[in-house]
């Protein structure tokens, strides 16, 4: 067991708060700290308190750091990736490649010379991701039902919207030609989203007080109108979304624990000032209803223990509330336990890490069973089985 020392991603969206306040550091801060990212992604890889890099660790010992299972099945990588996530402001409108659109997509790019800051693919993985709240969360998540859409939109009374509205409601493929009519209409969309913007001003629903806000930010992205397609998601701390791959999606606001496969491939379509490409976006677009974006957690030892089941064997991700006891996991595989309250240790075969809140550490696959003891809450990252 060693001590890991996350790296702090400061984008433009993130607080200057959630994170420095859960470490007990000075804030507001001076940059915003949009994500923590623990891990061995070579964009930016954890430090292990020996000084070596988690990635540089598991090439010098991928046997004893991965597990036979791991390192037969995904090479000599871990395969998730933890965050600490705090919004501020609204991330971008995205979606992630499934595995076959990542390799393809990346082969694609390096073949054609793309430079790297400029790629839609830095990765050939795809990108799967749960988000537990810790605060309350703000998200769009998945499209909903487009009959719903087109009785929202309407009720708008926008004259500009009505081939919107006919869109939505025209059968089969409604939610691909709606999303593909928006997006493609970025030069003119200024008015319609300055009119819409204000017949939403003082209606209570949360669609409508979102679009309000987006507006405000972001007054000619057609990615404001988008979101009228999308679930709008209020998590409680303790609930929790997952995104399979080619599920539209943004973050609004709020403070949460995030795993992935370790990728960092996005494709954007709005809400944002970073690269967009929306003929790409369209290509690995999961155009279904997403009827319950929602993650069932499934609760155990006395409520000690909550897990958030998901369909990939790349993570699991758990919960464990500790109260002067301890409690001992078998899980298999490179483990990262990240502590968000507390004062915690951890245990493994090779020794034993304190953490307090906002601090992580790292056991390998070769370090037996893991031994959680304090008082205070961590979140282990591991591979499903």
């Amino acid at each position: 067991m060693q001590e890991l020392e996350g790296v702090i991603r400061n984008y433009a969206w993130g607080s200057r708060v959630d994170i420095a306040r859960m470490q007990g550091r000075v804030c507001p801060t001076e940059l915003p700290e949009a994500e923590e990212w623990y891990g061995a992604h070579p964009t930016a890889p954890s430090f292990l308190a020996d000084g070596r890099s988690l990635d540089t660790a598991v090439q010098v010992d991928p046997k004893g750091m991965l597990g036979d299972a791991v390192l037969n099945r995904y090479g000599a990588r871990v395969p998730f990736m933890m965050k600490l996530l705090a919004a501020a402001r609204p991330l971008s409108l995205q979606a992630h490649p499934n595995a076959r659109q990542a390799h393809s997509g990346y082969v694609r790019e390096r073949r054609m010379g793309v430079d790297f800051n400029s790629r839609n693919y830095v990765d050939f993985n795809h990108k799967p991701e749960l988000l537990v709240a810790l605060s309350e969360f703000r998200a769009l998540c998945g499209f909903r039902d487009p009959r719903e859409a087109a009785r929202d939109v309407e009720s708008l009374h926008v004259e500009g919207l009505s081939d919107l509205v006919q869109t939505l409601r025209s059968g089969e493929g409604s939610i691909r030609r709606a999303v593909t009519m928006v997006l493609g209409n970025r030069e003119d969309c200024g008015t319609l989203i300055e009119q819409a913007a204000k017949a939403a001003e003082g209606r209570p629903e949360p669609e409508f007080e979102m679009l309000v806000e987006l507006a405000e930010s972001y007054p000619d992205d057609p990615g404001v109108l988008v979101s009228l397609l999308l679930n709008h998601l209020v998590l409680q701390p303790g609930q929790a979304v997952y995104m399979p791959a080619g599920n539209m999606h943004a973050y609004l606001r709020g403070f949460g624990v995030e795993i992935m496969a370790a990728s960092d491939n996005v494709l954007r379509g709005g809400l944002t000032s970073k690269k967009v490409d929306v003929p790409e976006l369209l290509r690995v677009l999961d155009f279904r209803v997403m009827e319950h974006p929602l993650c069932d957690a499934v609760d155990g030892e006395s409520g000690r223990i909550r897990q958030w089941p998901v369909p990939v064997d790349d993570f699991e991700l758990r919960r464990v509330n500790v109260k002067g006891d301890e409690v001992t996991l078998n899980v298999e595989g490179p483990r990262i336990v990240l502590a968000v309250d507390g004062a915690i240790r951890v245990y493994d075969k090779h020794g034993d890490v304190a953490l307090r809140a906002g601090r992580a550490a790292f056991s390998a696959a070769d370090a037996g069973p893991i031994s959680v003891g304090g008082t205070g809450t961590v979140f282990l990252a591991n591979v499903s089985k």
